[in-house]
């Protein structure tokens, strides 16, 4: 068994990697006059998480994701203490990720993208955003606890792969809309180091809401329970 000190220490360096893969690409896309775009900020992050995942797994259960761990708070998985842990630790290692990216770019690059804060198309309602974000993080979710949670599954030793994959489809499926943060970690700690805070409860509403819903319906209705 791992320490909390260790856990904590985890989803610090797995939620930075994933801010920064995904921070860091965008700065990048735009030091480049376009780059990879939508498939390069997809593919790094989705990289980012499926690399960390298989790193951290068997220390902390790889949440890098308040919205993650909320859906284990939820189906008393996780003790409120262990949670609050767990939150900070995600969003300290965000902040520290987005404040990197702003020594290592120009302030011209990462202030144009408002050091890629996700945001809002133009014809999307902080409504509609909630929604996407939500539809989003329950895939996520339902496939974490699939893969990662329910030791029912014959693909517990694919759960880097399928998680990952996971992040990549929500992004390339609907970054253009919301930026598919499906992380409140990943649009806190940009927000905070680029002072852009529009729309910014729509980043924590959607994904808890789709976390919390994703977990409660995959271990009420598929977990097979011990008798």
């Amino acid at each position: 068994m791992y320490n909390t000190p260790q856990k904590l220490v985890a989803e610090f360096v797995g939620t930075f990697t994933w801010v920064f893969a995904g921070v860091a690409v965008i700065c990048s896309n735009q030091l480049a006059g376009g780059g990879s775009g939508l498939i390069g900020v997809a593919l790094a992050q989705g990289l980012a998480v499926a690399l960390m995942v298989a790193a951290t797994s068997h220390i902390s259960g790889a949440h890098f994701n308040p919205a993650v761990t909320a859906a284990l708070w939820v189906t008393k998985r996780m003790g409120t203490l262990e949670v609050a842990g767990y939150w900070i630790a995600q969003l300290a290692g965000a902040t520290a990720a987005a404040y990197l990216v702003t020594v290592i770019f120009p302030p011209e690059v990462w202030r144009h993208v408002s050091l890629g804060t996700p945001s809002l198309a133009v014809d999307v309602t902080p409504t509609l955003g909630m929604l996407i974000e939500a539809v989003l993080t329950f895939l996520l979710v339902f496939v974490f606890f699939g893969v990662a949670i329910d030791k029912n599954s014959g693909f517990n030793n694919l759960a880097p792969f399928a998680i990952g994959l996971t992040v990549t489809l929500a992004i390339l499926a609907c970054g253009v809309l919301t930026g598919a943060a499906i992380n409140p970690a990943r649009a806190f700690g940009p927000a905070l180091a680029a002072h852009a805070w529009a729309s910014h409860a729509v980043y924590w509403v959607g994904p808890l809401a789709g976390s919390i819903t994703g977990g409660f319906l995959y271990d009420t209705l598929l977990m097979k329970k011990t008798a």
